[in-house]
């Protein structure tokens, strides 16, 4: 292809070795060198990041012209066989072009796949580009309608307490002001105007002082019952905000603040302002169980149900109806039918494919919730800046209610016709931008909330094991406690003891010990560090599929594990979802060690260094990332704190947040507890907190196994 492998200063080398200019010539006329313009165009903003909208479209418009264009060269008959090899020849440089440009970014290449949306707007574009060179522009075949949501599926399932609710609930009472939130709706001066790609492309433009936050109250004491918080526990004033934002009667949201701000607590507080009971949680699998921690913490006079699989320990008479994406096509049936009155979707950004029966599932269980109420809490939680891939909101606003697939909807259509402007007008697009906004959109980042947030804190992220290693693990703990509880009642065997005195804790602590020290001298079989080690495998793909949320959200983030399995399962995940990463091992030399660090905290492009707890725990300086990721726990706070002081050092321009990932219900569980005691941890708080001298990881193994066994002694009501 003429100029494809030239430098974009315009200078080509000659025989001698010397440069000159190219002499000037007429713009090459004709489809490939159009796109050969359009295609440096596009990589030269691209080195730019963030990459725009406008600047995708483009993309994936010469990308799909060029694969028309080699499908009509390959096909036309009156092309000569020299002619074919030429325009061929032409349309691999364009494709080389192409994939240097995914390179610089990768989010690019979803743009290629077979099923990639087309926009409206990429329709126009593509048009355009045709005509101008020369082309006739043939008819586009209709999009494909969205995947339907059949009234009846094969997968669906109706719980045995779904059931029973129904009974209980045989009629659900009407809210008459349904209809007339409808009504209100009307579009008047607009009602002729496509507007939904206007309002998409009002993100696009430049908007200096342009807001992406509504403008939320004061927080206001949040005493009354329906706003009150658990003692022991406080709303940071960001959070307050939006928690005012509900009691005041606000009841749509597209709550974007970074990871760490806090979300999920703002959710279950404006739930509770708004009286949105029941109220259906849609998550991912990772922080299901988080979900039903955080109801607990937040909100303990209510009740949370998770969802798994078929749902047969469902509970449908509970507050809070707990359910991850994956399953959701099972229980649309009844979830229409139970009457819940809020809705909250966490990482929102799932149901970006509007075509794909995850988010017809959800739009339509969305739009069944404002039938039956009026005015319900829909809340859409996710960490995307907004201005990025604008698009990918389409689904997210039509589950909020502000848009159909045709047009804006209730508040956001009044809102545009009060503007008194029509989209041809000069301060359209700002105006455009600022109704969309006020409809709910929250958007805060850790700079702008610093002054909230400690600079550096631990936030827990508990996760349940299922499958084969999840239940042998679980097996594992019960055999471990039960072999201490059977060294406890012979050692107990003949006492005279009454209830009153209790369990004999020197006693547990001396079966402790000796547990503790057969462990250690086993190089094989099932004890306490087997298991932990089990655990750390198991919990590697969550903590993974976390840590590729979080660097698609935020940018960098550093992994840390303690066993080389761990980090090779996370390498493989982050290879598969396409997330370039740096690795520091034990095993390294010094020079591969030092490359891997620059990559990370040189390269935009590589987003993840996953790190061994032993090898990277200290001397080295990360804090190009603000987010840390402790796959597996250590035994004493000590390891933590070092690992987290890699991202919380001077140059660190931002409050720093440690997720540590906390298998449920399982020892793990009981060692995060007492590594925080044993450290005085306060509320997940680092801050001026001094690490207890003389702690070593033997306490803390020793203190577990003691749990574990007067856990297990409670259990069985022995002394």
């Amino acid at each position: 292809m003429a100029g494809a492998g030239q430098r974009r200063s315009g200078r080509t080398r000659t025989t001698g070795g010397t440069q000159r200019r190219r002499a000037s010539r007429p713009t090459e006329e004709g489809l490939i060198p159009l796109l050969a313009a359009i295609a440096r165009d596009v990589d030269r903003v691209v080195q730019r990041p963030p990459t725009r909208t406008s600047v995708r479209t483009k993309y994936q418009v010469v990308a799909l012209l060029v694969r028309e264009e080699r499908a009509r060269v390959k096909s036309d008959p009156d092309l000569s066989l020299a002619k074919r090899e030429e325009e061929l020849k032409r349309l691999d440089g364009l494709a080389t072009i192409l994939a240097k440009i995914a390179a610089r970014d990768t989010s690019l290449l979803a743009l290629l796949a077979d099923d990639a949306r087309v926009s409206e707007s990429a329709r126009t574009y593509k048009a355009t580009v045709l005509r101008s060179a020369g082309r006739d522009v043939p008819d586009e075949p209709e999009p494909p309608a969205p995947v339907a949501v059949a009234p009846e599926s094969d997968k669906r399932v109706v719980p045995q307490s779904a059931i029973a609710h129904r009974l209980a609930n045989p009629f659900l009472a009407p809210d008459f002001g349904v209809a007339q939130e409808r009504r209100a709706a009307a579009p008047r001066r607009l009602a002729s105007w496509e507007l939904l790609d206007t309002l998409f492309r009002s993100f696009e433009r430049d908007a200096p002082g342009a807001r992406a936050c509504m403008d939320l109250p004061e927080p206001t004491a949040l005493t009354a019952t329906a706003t009150r918080v658990p003692l022991g526990r406080e709303l940071m004033p960001h959070q307050a905000q939006l928690v005012t934002a509900a009691a005041r009667g606000h009841r749509t949201f597209l709550l974007a603040d970074e990871p760490g701000l806090g979300k999920t607590a703002q959710a279950l507080i404006a739930a509770q302002a708004a009286d949105a009971y029941p109220l259906l949680v849609v998550v991912p699998n990772v922080v299901k169980t988080n979900w039903a921690h955080e109801v607990e913490l937040w909100t303990p006079h209510r009740r949370a149900t998770v969802v798994h699989g078929d749902g047969d320990q469902v509970d449908a008479f509970a507050d809070v109806v707990i359910v991850n994406y994956d399953i959701l096509d099972r229980h649309v049936g009844w979830f229409g039918d139970l009457g819940f009155k809020g809705m909250v979707l966490d990482e929102a950004h799932f149901i970006k494919n509007k075509g794909s029966q995850r988010s017809q599932h959800v739009l339509a269980l969305s739009e069944r919730i404002r039938q039956r109420t009026a005015r319900p809490l829909l809340m859409a939680l996710t960490g995307t800046p907004l201005i990025n891939d604008i698009e990918d909101f389409r689904a997210i606003w039509q589950f909020l209610g502000w848009i159909d697939d045709d047009k804006p909807l209730g508040g956001l259509m009044t809102a545009l016709e009060d503007t008194g402007l029509i989209p041809t007008d000069g301060g359209w697009y700002a105006a455009a931008r600022t109704a969309v906004v006020d409809q709910g959109i929250v958007r805060r980042r850790k700079v702008d909330v610093a002054a909230d947030i400690p600079a550096r804190r631990v936030a827990d992220l508990p996760v349940e094991l299922d499958g084969p290693l999840g239940r042998s693990i679980r097996a594992a703990e019960t055999a471990l406690a039960a072999r201490m509880v059977e060294s406890y009642r012979r050692a107990t065997a003949g006492r005279e003891a009454s209830p009153e005195d209790g369990i004999d804790l020197d006693l547990a602590r001396r079966i402790a010990a000796a547990e503790l020290k057969d462990s250690s001298s086993k190089r094989k079989g099932e004890n306490v560090f087997e298991m932990v080690r089990k655990i750390g495998q198991a919990k590697a793909g969550l903590a993974a599929d976390y840590a590729v949320q979080l660097a698609r959200n935020v940018g960098k983030v550093v992994f840390f594990a303690k066993h080389v399995d761990v980090m090779d399962q996370a390498e493989q995940i982050f290879a598969d979802r396409g997330i370039r990463y740096a690795s520091i091992r034990g095993d390294q030399t010094a020079k591969a060690r030092a490359q891997n660090i620059k990559a990370f905290t040189e390269d935009p492009e590589v987003q993840v260094v996953v790190c061994s707890l032993m090898a990277a725990g200290v001397g080295l300086n990360l804090q190009v990332a603000s987010n840390l990721i402790l796959a597996e726990l250590s035994w004493t706070d000590a390891e933590q704190t070092q690992a987290i002081d890699r991202i919380h050092r001077i140059g660190q321009s931002e409050p720093v947040t440690a997720w540590r990932i906390i298998a449920a219900q399982t020892i793990d569980a009981k060692i995060a507890e007492l590594i925080d005691s044993k450290s005085g941890l306060a509320a997940q708080a680092l801050d001026g907190v001094a690490i207890e001298e003389g702690e070593s990881s033997a306490d803390v193994q020793l203190d577990a196994l003691v749990a574990l066994l007067t856990d297990a002694l409670e259990a069985e009501g022995l002394h």
